[in-house]
């Protein structure tokens, strides 16, 4: 049992956790439209089956995705898409138990942290409108001219980097409390880090 005493922190995964389903390609086809996405969609099947099969990384798989979809494209661009996507598409994704869960946490003064490996690019936007502190995601390489290589800059916040990202932000895991939600092997690092861990469950009762 974790001390009661302590600040509590609240750590949610976003995709298949707070959505019903993976976020990156609807953003993908939210940038690039229809019938782009379709063209890429058939170019980066051999790589998505590759990554199941356990011959590539998480990491090296979504940086040849991104390659596909977002080399050559403007940030300032991929930003205005971001808007979109949380405005339209991004709601009809959310759960609903899922977000009372964080309403609940946040009625408490908790603290809020979205830990992700979906890309910061619409993750903080949209966790900014709905009230998180921080958000942990993945980050998109940019060239000296603002423009995207399709490379992650760092890690993907995926496994074991999402409690190094942690560390980096809270410091010294004792001096807080830590509730995380999580649904996937991607998220299993983090639920083991915590005091409370709710893998596909939103409990609505208070634990304490």
């Amino acid at each position: 049992m974790a001390n009661q005493s302590l600040p509590v922190v609240a750590a949610f995964d976003f995709d298949g956790t707070l959505t019903y389903l993976d976020s990156l390609f609807p953003f993908l086809w939210t940038v690039v439209g229809t019938l782009r996405f379709t063209q890429y969609l058939t170019k980066v099947s051999p790589i998505l089956l590759a990554y199941k099969c356990g011959y590539l990384s998480n990491h090296e798989a979504k940086q040849r995705v991104l390659t596909r979809f977002l080399s050559g494209q403007n940030l300032a661009k991929l930003e205005q898409s971001a808007e979109y996507f949380i405005q339209y598409p991004l709601p009809y994704l959310l759960r609903g138990k899922a977000l009372q869960r964080l309403a609940w946490h946040q009625c408490q003064n908790h603290r809020c942290i979205l830990v992700s490996a979906s890309l910061e690019l619409y993750l903080k936007p949209w966790a900014n409108k709905i009230g998180f502190t921080a958000v942990l995601g993945s980050r998109l390489e940019l060239t000296i001219d603002g423009l995207v290589t399709g490379r992650l800059n760092g890690e993907n916040c995926y496994g074991d980097e999402k409690i190094r990202r942690l560390t980096a932000l809270l410091g010294d895991r004792r001096n807080y409390c830590l509730y995380a939600y999580g649904d996937s092997e991607g998220d299993q690092a983090l639920l083991d880090y915590a005091d409370y861990a709710y893998y596909r469950q939103f409990p609505m009762e208070n634990v304490f």
